[in-house]
């Protein structure tokens, strides 16, 4: 099965995993999942991620955060699309819930926070927001 956007689908699966109160959940591997994965857990909002090998691919295993039984994840979101990417300069860089969310930018330096963006003074195309 071809894969059009393996940020989308890796976001759905951490949204249904979250939804069905799971430890852990295994995305397929890329470069900036990875990297994705890694600012969200810099962040608080999930609690280890870990690369996994089998003989034929690699994956992504991301461990689930909750606070009481409740999820420290409260929404993720994918805002820029294959068919409609949603580019921002570092003056318009997004706040989500008023800086108490995340936005997820990839720059010309790399995959960042929003915070990261404005203090580099870059912008970017915004990949998602999480609260």
């Amino acid at each position: 099965m071809s894969r059009t956007d393996l940020i989308a689908d890796a976001f759905t699966i951490v949204r249904n995993g979250l939804m069905v109160k799971k430890d852990e959940v295994v995305i397929p591997y890329s470069r900036s999942l990875l990297r994705i994965m890694e600012i969200l857990k810099g962040a608080g909002y999930i609690e280890n991620v870990m690369e996994m090998e089998t003989p034929s691919y690699k994956t992504i295993k991301v461990y689930l955060k909750y606070n009481k039984k409740k999820s420290v994840i409260n929404g993720i979101k994918k805002v820029s699309r294959p068919g409609r990417r949603h580019y921002v300069g570092k003056d318009t860089m997004p706040r989500v819930l008023r800086g108490y969310g995340l936005a997820i930018v990839s720059t010309s330096s790399g995959i960042m926070t929003d915070s990261e963006a404005r203090s580099q003074g870059v912008g970017g195309e915004v990949i998602g927001y999480v609260w």
